[in-house]
Parts: structure tokens; sequence; C-alpha cells
């Protein structure tokens, strides 16, 4: 059974489109499981249920026989979100006839959902004319069966509706994660990394002749290479290993590999997409084949097309054109992306992968540039130079969306403009609740750019500089000067004001090209404090390098992110105290900043008193907290509704960290993105928490909504929050104070699509 549902799926993987998948489907499914029926039901825009595959019943039926949300056992099947097995189906009184099926003698039924990420996407079915109740290992196949093909339908529809609603002018509507607020209209620019197979953009073509032409060279540099590659390795590889490159050469000399190909080609698509799609298919063929030899073969496939690939990129005039009103989409969005996107004209992002608080979507948020994430079944690769909306409140994002859809969103655009137009009048007014009650509104930021929008939004300081991203941005380390430079135009920039400078955060979900960290739990292993411990160079170079750029301004804090335990911070801050006393003894005349802790981690938050007392302030980093105290990752898009900052245990665990901090005599602030969230800002307020740190973008809405609260009402409003049992009731509660404070509209427009 394990072979027959590995071969199975291998060929759905293979199929062109949802119809061709679905037909494979049932065809396999009939046959592997011996029954004479098998059929596969999806739900239809119209909430039924519509026979869509069949190999067993009458062929006419398809596309014509459907039932409602609970009608008949396929709808009950789906209703029910289970398996139902029985021996005499049309004894069941939700047993439905259809003289179109041509099923009168068919007896025996079994049904299972086809459910994606909770979501009913159809009922896949099997039946035989004999009584007969299916096994446990038949039940168990088909469940198997329908879990491993949820997502691959789900995909395949996702890509059929794209170009059937096109042509029939409707709205492709598709579904991710909320990344950064707001909306965008504009056009997709589809960006892949280097040499992937998976992420090859579709882009039409017109001189075919000279596409292939292209391709052909693009070949012949690949045997060039390669063949170098094999000459240079002889020596020391055995005659087995040396069959390798004579193989890869084979294949590129194959006449029927090059025919498909440039048959593609001739449709009309670009090299590149048209080898990635043949190498593909091919792969998927080897990977499904019972012979294990074979089936190995799939990677050396695989392995070649990336070879060719890379030739065919490097090549060809791979150079984007951005439109005024750009739109950047991939399978993972990275920060090295956001730098090749001319500013001015980005003004939205998708991304297939990721969560709305992956750090790319962070980035997003300190830009204001609306995001949707994890659209894992958004068919990225087919929609470039098309029009996309982006609705970063909801997480939705449209293909060529009609006039109708278009108007609405334009309207939204305009009110969002007249909102923070409005807000910008809070600019040079205290943050301060009706009773005058202070806190401080700084910014996070990594980019020079984040430094006019602070400043012109009111910022009075800056609560997290990530120093990563320079790091980031570069192919090797930068050196003590270049970090020294880097450092003294924000201190500079914000000065007098307050600099926050976090001490190198690599790990996790920010990997250095040239500095690989490869592990099974990344989230888990070697980052942060960690890393820069164990490689003091590192940590000395970059604190020696603040410590210069303070010389003269002096409104440096440095901070220590995912300290776990007092041994870690002693160990940091003897490091500081050595970069330190060396510069002195150099001769440059600084002072020793403030030094902090990131409260990152549960750890943290239960020893937040013992770090207090051996630090000069704590700031909790609400993002990576949430992930922990609830095990989510929050770069998934599978978890992400798992991923809420208003559950009970996160927000006691601020408040914990408050009275810890408050308790040494310690400032006490929050840099995560719970900050700029103005409903949370009210609460985090109410808990004592002396700054709040935020992206730019989101300054004005959280001074608005502070300066229309008491602080009497904030602690009220908190009081009646901790007693919720869970996040969806402290979203209740919340929504229904700022809906009669007035403050609604700071939280998105109503959206009625």
């Amino acid at each position: 059974m394990l072979n027959s549902l590995r071969s199975i799926v291998q060929e759905v993987n293979a199929a062109r489109d949802l119809q061709s998948a679905l037909d494979i489907i049932v065809r396999r499914v009939k046959t592997v499981m011996k029954t004479e029926v098998c059929s596969a039901y999806l739900l239809d825009s119209n909430q039924r249920y519509m026979l869509m595959a069949t190999d067993g019943l009458n062929a006419d039926s398809v596309g014509q026989v459907s039932l409602g949300l609970d009608e008949g056992l396929v709808g009950h099947v789906a209703a029910r979100e289970e398996t139902i097995n029985l021996k005499q189906a049309t004894a069941h009184p939700k047993y439905q006839y259809f003289s179109e099926t041509g099923e009168e003698r068919l007896n025996s039924f079994l049904g299972t959902p086809i459910i994606h990420h909770r979501e009913v996407l159809g009922v896949l079915v099997i039946q035989q004319y004999e009584e007969r109740r299916f096994d446990e290992g038949d039940e168990a196949f088909l469940v198997t069966m329908s879990a491993q093909l949820a997502g691959v339908i789900a995909h395949a529809r996702a890509t059929g509706a794209l170009d059937s609603m096109r042509q029939r002018g409707q709205d492709a509507k598709f579904v991710g994660v909320a990344g950064a607020p707001g909306v965008a209209i504009g056009r997709a620019v589809v960006m892949s990394q280097a040499a992937d197979l998976r992420s090859v953009p579709y882009k039409e073509i017109t001189d075919i002749e000279a596409e292939i032409s292209f391709f052909q060279s693009g070949l012949n540099a690949a045997q060039e290479v390669i063949g170098d590659l094999g000459e240079q390795l002889k020596s020391r590889l055995n005659t087995q290993e040396q069959a390798l490159f004579e193989a890869y050469l084979a294949m590129l000399n194959d006449v029927t590999l090059i025919a498909e190909v440039t048959d593609r080609i001739g449709e009309g698509v670009t090299a590149a997409y048209a080898w990635s799609e043949v190498i593909l298919e091919h792969e998927r063929t080897f990977s499904g084949m019972n012979d294990p030899y074979l089936r190995e073969r799939a990677a050396d496939i695989r392995d070649l097309g990336q070879r060719v690939l890379a030739q065919l990129q490097s090549t060809s005039e791979n150079n984007y054109e951005f439109p005024d009103k750009a739109i950047l989409v991939g399978e993972e969005l990275t920060a090295s992306m956001l730098g090749e996107i001319p500013y001015e004209k980005l003004i939205g992002m998708v991304s297939v992968q990721g969560s709305g608080n992956s750090h790319v979507a962070i980035l997003a948020r300190a830009m204001g540039i609306p995001t949707v994430m994890g659209a894992v079944d958004f068919p990225f690769t087919q929609v470039s130079d098309r029009e996309l909306i982006v609705d970063g409140y909801r997480g939705v994002l449209y293909a060529d969306p009609g006039p109708d859809l278009r108007k609405e969103y334009e309207e939204i655009c305009v009110e969002e403009a007249k909102l923070v137009k409005g807000l910008e009048a809070l600019k040079d007014l205290p943050c301060e609740t009706t009773d005058k009650y202070r806190v401080s509104l700084w910014v996070n930021t990594g980019l020079m750019a984040d430094v006019v929008r602070s400043l012109e939004r009111g910022a009075e300081g800056v609560g997290l500089y990530r120093t990563e991203i320079p790091f980031l941005l570069r192919d090797r380390f930068p050196s003590e000067e270049e970090q020294r430079a880097i450092y003294r135009e924000q201190l500079e920039a914000f000065a007098p004001h307050t600099v926050t400078m976090r001490t190198l955060d690599i790990g996790g979900d920010k990997a250095l090209s040239y500095f690989p960290i490869k592990e099974e739990n990344p989230f888990l292993g070697w980052r942060g404090i960690r890393v820069t411990l164990d490689h003091p160079e590192i940590f000395l170079a970059q604190v020696r390098a603040m410590l210069k750029a303070s010389e003269g301004l002096n409104n440096l804090r440095i901070m220590l992110p995912m300290i776990a335990s007092v041994g870690e911070l002693e160990a940091a801050k003897k490091l500081i105290f050595r970069a330190y006393n060396e510069l002195i003894e150099e001769g440059f005349e600084i002072e020793l900043p403030p030094i902090g802790v990131m409260i990152e981690v549960p750890a943290a938050v239960y020893q937040a008193k013992e770090l207090a007392a051996r630090s000069d302030f704590l700031s909790v980093g609400s993002n990576d907290l949430t992930q922990y105290l609830l095990a989510v990752d929050r770069n998934n898009p599978q978890v992400a509704d798992l991923y809420q900052a208003f559950h009970p245990a996160v927000l006691r665990a601020l408040e914990q960290v408050a009275r810890a901090g408050h308790s040494q005599g310690s400032s006490v602030s929050i840099c995560g993105e719970l900050a700029g969230d103005p409903g949370a800002a009210i609460l985090l307020l109410a808990m004592g928490y002396d700054v709040l740190s935020m992206n730019a973008t989101n300054l004005p809405k959280v001074k608005s909504a502070i300066r229309g609260v008491s602080l009497a009402e904030a602690d009220a409003l908190l009081q009646e929050v901790m007693a919720q049992p869970d996040a969806e009731s402290v979203g209740r509660c919340m929504d229904k104070a700022f809906e009669k404070g007035g403050f609604a509209r700071l939280f998105g427009p109503k959206i009625t699509h």
C-alpha cells in the first residue's frame, strides 16, 4: 500500500491541472482498492459539493451532480468531517439517489473528507455493487490518501482558479496571513532564488526562435561546465563516480528531452520556465518508480536541472523591471530581495512562506509596506506582471481584480491616507493619557530609510536598532570601521535621543550566507547571544564599533538578545567592559553606556528580577517570547492562527516582567510588535511599561489611542482583560471597549469582500 500511495501522489504532483489530478486520483485509487467506483467531489463557489471526477459512475454526470453542505452521504461526510463506512448505503437516512450517475446497484460506501488547513475541500468516495463493509485497512488507506492529496488539490485548485477566473472576468482570491497592515494595488514582480526549479516565474515571449537559440546556448554552456568539472576531478574519482558526469552529458544531448523543452518554448514561454517544467516532471516520474536504483536517479535529474537553470539565469537578461507600483512576490522573501527593488516603487509584498511574525514581515511593517505572508496555495510563479490587490489587514490577496473590487479598495486607500494625514497633527504633542500619565514612544529601526520616517512621526528614541541588517545585506562580515560608520549615522540622526542597539542577533530565521547555521530546530538552537559568546571576536568587534560611534554623543544603550540565564548576562558584560577599557586605553573619550537584557524566553521571565538587578534596563521582545511561551514557530503559516499575542499566558508574563523590573528600580520597555498595536499599547501602559518601541508606521495610531483614554480607564480594561480565559475572549473584550471609545478606526477599515 505504501508504494501505491507514493506512486499516486507522484502522479498527481506531475499533473498539469486540477482536472488531470482528480482524474488520476479516482482512476488509481479504484485500481489499488479493487472496487467498482471511485469519485471525487469538491466544494464549489456556490457552497455545493460538485462531482468533479469519477471512474465507475456515468461520465456525463461529472460537473452536473452536486449536493448541499449536509445533503446526501457526501454532504454528511463533509459536515461530520470524518470517514463514513456503510455496508448498505441505500438504507442510510442521508442516502440520496441521482439517476444521472447510474449508481442504482451500488450498496457499499466509504467516504472520507479532504481537509486542508481545517477547511473541507471535498470528499473522496469509493463504492461497490455488492454489500460489503470496507475493512480497517481500506479506511486507513483512503484517509491517508485524502490527507496526502489535500495540499496538492488545494494548490491545483488555486492555480486553476487563477486562469479560469481571469477568463470569466472574476476576482481570484487567495488567503494567507496578515503580515503588515495596509492596502496596495499594483503589478506583480516575481523574484526567486537562483537555480530554484520550483520558483521560476511564468513569463511569455514573442520571439520563439530566439528563445530556442538561447536555450541551446545555455545547454552548451552547461555541457562545458560539467565536462570541465569532470576533467578536473578525474584523478580523484573512481570509475563509477566518473560515470555520473558522463550520464549528465548524455542527458544534455538527449534528443527527446531537448524536444520536450523546445515544444514548451514553442507555446510561448521562456526557456527557463520550460526547462524547469520538464525537469520537474521527469524528477516526479523517477521519484515515483518502485525500483530503488531508478528512484535515486531523481536526485541526479534535479541536480542536472539546477545546473542548466543556473546557466540560463546567469546568461539571460535577468534584470527585473519594476513598475511604478510594484508588488514583490516570492516563495520566501528575504531582506536582500527588498534591497534589490527601488524603495519608491515598492508598494506591497506577498510571500508564500513565512508568517505574520517572521523577520521579513517585521521589516515590512517597519517600512510601512502592506504585506501578505503564508499564502501557501498562491500560484506565485504564474502572476508575473498581473494586477494584484494586497490586503495586509486580513491577509488576503486578489489577482486580476474586477472594477467593483478595485473601486472598493481604492476608496479604502483614500480613507487610509486621510487617517494618516489626520494623525500627523499629533507629531509634536506629548504621548500622555487624558489624566496626564506619560509613556515614551520609541521606534524600531534597521535601515537608514527608517530615520526620516521615525522623526517625522515624533519618535522620542530608538528602542531597538537591529544591527544584524547590515550583516544580512553583505556577503561578508562588515569590518569594525564599517560598523562604526553605520552606527554613527544612526546615533547622530537621533541625537540627543537614546538609541538602543541590539548586539548581533542571527540564527533562527536570520541566516548569514557567509556564516551558515544548519540545525534541525534553529529557533531552539544556536542563535542570538549564544552565537556571539561562542565567537567573542565577532562580539568584541561589534561592541568596540558601537562604543567608538557613541563618542561625543553618549546616547547609546547596548541590548543583549536571547539571554536565558544570569551567567550569559555576566559573560556578555565582561566582554563589554573589556572592550570599553581597551578603548579608554587607546585614548577614546567615551562613556560606558547602559546595558540591558531582552526578555525573550520563558526562563528570562522567571528570572527577570535577578536580571534586572544586574542590568540597567529590561526590554521585552514580545515576538519571540510569544513564540516560546505558546510553542508556535512564528514562521510557520500552518500554525499561524495559534500565534496569539493576546493569549492570557503572554499577558500574564508581560505583567510579571514589568513588576519584576520595577522592583529593582530598572526601566522596563517592550520592543516587540505588540507595542505597535494600539489596543495592546493601552494594556502595556496600564501594566507600567515605561517605553513602547514600535515601527514608525504605527506610532501615530498608538499615540492617538493613548491620548484618548485615562490611566484609570486603561487600568479597568487591563483588569477585565486579565480575567479572560482565552485570546478570543480578550479580543472580544477589547473590541467592545474600543468600539465604545470610538477607536475602531485605528484597527483597520471595514471590508465587505
